[in-house]
């Protein structure tokens, strides 16, 4: 049997594609793959802020498009890219364990973390997220839009003298950068983007033979982290037009969800926690949503 993968062609998307190949091949070792790389319109336009060419599925839909059309047979994808709802006949399949969903500094040679930074650091990051989140901590931080792989935004540090860069640290810690990293951002810092180091396998609904391959990856915690993180994504109706985020902790049979919401000038973050049973992980992401919509309407009134 063989299976076609879909992903795009990043060092990162390249290396997190080859991870899930290989651990299916120990597991299914008579299963040939082949990867099939796909241009998607996030990757084209380079020049221009996210926010500012279209929603989520910027790096996702000509993947998609692929996969209906049955040239691909699986996609795999980061999870944190994908829209809330996916399009008619596709489905994820069983998601692998999680890297770290927290968010990394790298700084400049003799800059150890976010305290240790002058007054008016300048700082480069993509995401509204962050930049908000960075500037509750540290309303004197200069923070630049930037764009790239791993590579090229840590390249930027030097090229657009920045202070530091901030970035996923399961990205980096996929393409072994770890040596780079001079701080990790706790969850209480800044809240990772809803499901973030957790890895999206797309397929068929119908392809109930390839299903059953992927289903020998599945990690428990990490279904119950991302359902109740998505189901966050979806109450709010998140874009990447605003700043927003989940992440979900499991202690025993709890669940501690914190979501973040803001608008699109960060004037309003709101952050807030809510408890609930490990056997609902997305009805509770869709009622922490309920109740920061609440405050946030209020906010907006």
């Amino acid at each position: 049997m063989k299976i076609v993968v879909g992903t795009r062609g990043s060092k990162l998307a390249v290396t997190q594609t080859n991870w899930v190949i290989n651990q299916l091949k120990q597991k299914h070792p008579s299963v040939e793959f082949e990867v099939k790389i796909i241009k998607t319109k996030g990757d084209l336009i380079q020049n221009v802020s996210l926010d500012k060419i279209g929603d989520k599925g910027l790096f996702v839909k000509e993947i998609e498009q692929q996969l209906i059309d049955g040239e691909i047979d699986m996609a795999v994808h980061s999870m944190k890219d994908m829209p809330s709802s996916l399009p008619e006949g596709l489905k994820f399949a069983s998601i692998p364990k999680r890297e770290d969903p927290r968010d990394v500094l790298i700084l400049k040679e003799g800059y150890k973390n976010l305290e240790d930074l002058p007054q008016g650091a300048t700082i480069g990051t993509g995401s509204k997220r962050r930049k908000y989140q960075l500037l509750n901590h540290r309303p004197d931080l200069n923070i630049v839009s930037i764009r790239g792989n791993v590579d090229t935004r840590i390249r930027k540090i030097k090229d657009e003298n920045l202070d530091g860069v901030v970035l996923a640290a399961s990205g980096i810690l996929r393409v072994g950068l770890e040596e780079k990293i001079s701080c990790y951002l706790s969850t209480d810092v800044v809240v990772p983007a809803p499901a973030q180091g957790a890895l999206a396998i797309e397929i068929r609904k119908d392809n109930t033979e390839v299903e059953k391959i992927i289903d020998s990856l599945r990690d428990e915690i990490t279904e119950i982290q991302v359902a109740a993180e998505r189901g966050f994504l979806d109450g709010v109706n998140g874009s990447c037009h605003i700043p927003m985020g989940a992440y979900c902790h499991i202690e025993g049979d709890k669940l501690n969800l914190t979501g973040l919401f803001g608008d699109e000038e960060g004037n309003a973050l709101i952050i807030k926690s809510m408890q609930g049973n490990i056997e609902s992980p997305r009805e509770l992401g869709y009622e922490l949503a309920k109740l920061i919509l609440k405050e946030y309407e209020r906010y907006e009134g």
